[in-house]
């Protein structure tokens, strides 16, 4: 079974995710709902410098929330990546296209390699 190797789930409340997300950084996150003692992800995303920020903008959307810290722009992105092709993709997720890398950025997904080669 897949695993977002995120902490959580909490509610998505602004107040939550000011109590639960403590520093401003580059981040992970999944939304979704649970199904008794599962989490049911509905959608990945990330943010390369804010995840409490970007977090705040789906308030009211999804029900529930996961997230990590990402070390870096790059970690973050990889890591939507992976859990983006984990968990199904464009067909099992709300998500309807392949995350996309920063512009200024010229890495390629580590799962399907889209973007061409890795450097």
């Amino acid at each position: 079974m897949a695993s977002l190797g995120m902490e959580g789930p909490y509610e998505l409340t602004s107040e939550k995710i000011d109590a639960i997300i403590t520093r401003t950084s580059a981040g992970n996150y999944a939304l979704g709902y649970m199904n008794g003692d599962s989490f049911n992800v509905n959608y990945v995303g990330r943010s390369d410098n804010d995840v409490k920020k970007r977090l705040k903008d789906w308030v009211g959307e999804y029900k529930k929330f996961k997230f990590s810290y990402a070390t870096s722009r790059k970690d973050a992105f990889e890591k939507e990546c992976r859990n983006y092709h984990d968990f199904g993709g464009s067909k099992s997720l709300d998500n309807k296209l392949h995350p996309e890398r920063p512009d200024d950025a010229t890495w390629a997904c580590p799962v399907c390699k889209i973007f061409g080669t890795i450097t």
